[in-house]
């Protein structure tokens, strides 16, 4: 039998009996350490410190951490073992994710249904009753397929190598379990990315990975386990077609849009049944990814920034010390270090400094930064492209809808600032989990189902904007913060 080693994880409060020489990433990955680079250890996304023990300093660790971080115990989970007892304070704690309580109108009808947002990064499922339409239980988690990279393309790169097999059934293990757990269901519905719903179905994702990005699967797909709702193109899945059911685009009678701002974002604009929509690849900024000090909405992480006498003024989440930044931190910190002159309408930084001070020990470097103008500036360029289908800008935009947790949570005056969304304020609309609502909404309208599964998305054009030779010049004029 093989030698055992306690490992303590702070805050958690937890203790674990691991084999000696077990991965720490495999130790860590349960309790929502992310690896966004999938263990590559190039992103430096699974920091973690040691409060008690000894993990080596690797080559990896010593490119991604300064020498202060290191000194302070800090490491990457990903390129460590465990080899004696330890003591762990672990950054990524905490799962927040989106569920939906809406009120919406729909056919009763006897049953229970379950609805499934299929996320990138986390998975939201409620159980509805179909009569009365009430939420009878909910169930949040991180996506398994996780510990394989924070984004997709990253994800189809190692189902190309295995295909089929290891991220499909992480995640339909996962969700048979939630599922399990709600017991008798006349109807299972889920919605999420393409790639998402390729890798569930069990088909091949080699042609998402490459230009145009054409999709193996189209129409509804049914499965065993569950009825994954229709994908609109390329990149463009079925949780976009659920946000449009949700917000009610597909009837808008003025030029309205909606925005998810992920990893992948996807952007929809339409009004009087005429719908487009387009992905660009944002890239993972506007969830705190690939940024040093980035992490998820949780307990100390700054999520909001002003300027406040001349100086920054950080709000930390659980009004605790700090200890890294999440995505509408990162926004807000942008705004305000724009606001200050500490970085220029270019992007860099000004007066030749390394980087910008918040608090704490939480500051931003040089390349945090330009993640985040890689990521605004793709969003704005698709936003732009297809607002001109309709001959208007997006300051036209009647409403401009935000779906998705960090839609919900970004202050929308900050992202005005660093030029992601050029629009009046007050016609920005966080949405909350439209994918999730939207999905409870065709699974409780059985006599609407053939108009939202098919002629609904029959009716959308999708605008491959990677092939679109504007794109480029449009994405290069849209990298400036002024």
């Amino acid at each position: 039998m093989s030698e055992t080693i306690r490992v303590e994880l702070l805050p958690l409060g937890v203790a674990l009996d691991v084999p000696r020489g077990s991965s720490l990433d495999a130790v860590l990955f349960p309790f929502g350490v992310e690896f966004p680079c999938g263990g590559e250890g190039t992103c430096g996304g699974c920091r973690i410190r040691v409060l008690r023990g000894e993990v080596p300093v690797t080559e990896e660790m010593r490119g991604i951490l300064r020498p202060d971080e290191l000194r302070a115990g800090w490491r990457l989970a990903c390129r460590a073992r465990v080899e004696s007892p330890l003591t762990l304070e672990i950054e990524q704690w905490e799962t927040p994710v989106l569920a939906d309580n809406s009120v919406f109108a729909f056919e009763p009808a006897p049953g229970r249904v379950i609805a499934i947002d299929l996320g990138t990064t986390t998975l939201a499922a409620q159980l509805v009753d179909g009569l009365t339409g009430d939420v009878c239980g909910v169930e949040t988690s991180l996506n398994p397929q996780a510990a394989w990279g924070a984004d997709l393309m990253t994800r189809i790169e190692h189902d190309l190598h295995d295909p089929g097999h290891m991220l499909g059934a992480a995640i339909r293990k996962s969700i048979g379990e939630t599922c399990a757990r709600f017991g008798p269901a006349r109807e299972v519905l889920l919605c999420g990315n393409t790639v998402m719903q390729h890798l569930y179905c069990g088909a091949p994702v080699e042609s998402l990975s490459y230009v145009p990005f054409e999709p193996a699967l189209c129409g509804v797909q049914y499965t065993d386990a569950g009825t994954f709702l229709p994908n609109l193109g390329g990149f463009v899945g079925s949780d976009i077609l659920a946000g449009i059911v949700a917000t009610g685009l597909h009837e808008a009678s003025k030029l309205t849009a909606l925005v998810d701002l992920g990893t992948n974002g996807e952007i929809v604009v339409g009004h009087r049944g005429r719908i487009v929509c387009a992905s660009t690849a944002a890239g993972p900024a506007f969830e705190a990814g690939r940024i040093r000090m980035g992490m998820r909405a949780a307990e100390g992480a700054i999520a909001h920034v002003i300027v406040s006498g001349g100086a920054m003024e950080c709000r930390v989440l659980g009004d605790v010390a700090p200890r890294g930044i999440c995505g509408s931190g990162l926004v807000a910190a942008v705004a305000a270090a724009l606001d200050l002159g500490l970085v220029l309408p270019n992007g860099r930084l000004s007066g030749g400094a390394s980087e910008v001070r918040l608090a704490g020990p939480v500051s931003l470097t040089q390349s945090d930064i330009r993640e985040l103008q890689l990521a605004k500036g793709a969003i704005a360029a698709g936003l732009r492209m297809l607002t001109a289908r309709f001959g208007a800008a997006p300051a036209d935009l009647d409403v401009l809808y935000l779906a998705g947790a960090f839609g919900n949570y970004v202050h929308v005056e900050s992202a005005r600032r660093i030029g992601l969304l050029d629009l009046d304020p007050k016609r920005i609309v966080p949405a909350g989990n439209t994918a999730l609502r939207g999905t409870k909404m065709i699974a409780l309208a059985p006599s609407r189902r053939a108009f939202y599964t098919e002629e609904l998305p029959a009716g959308i054009e999708h605008v491959p904007l990677a092939s679109d030779p504007k794109f480029q010049d449009t994405f290069v004029d849209c990298l400036s913060f002024g």
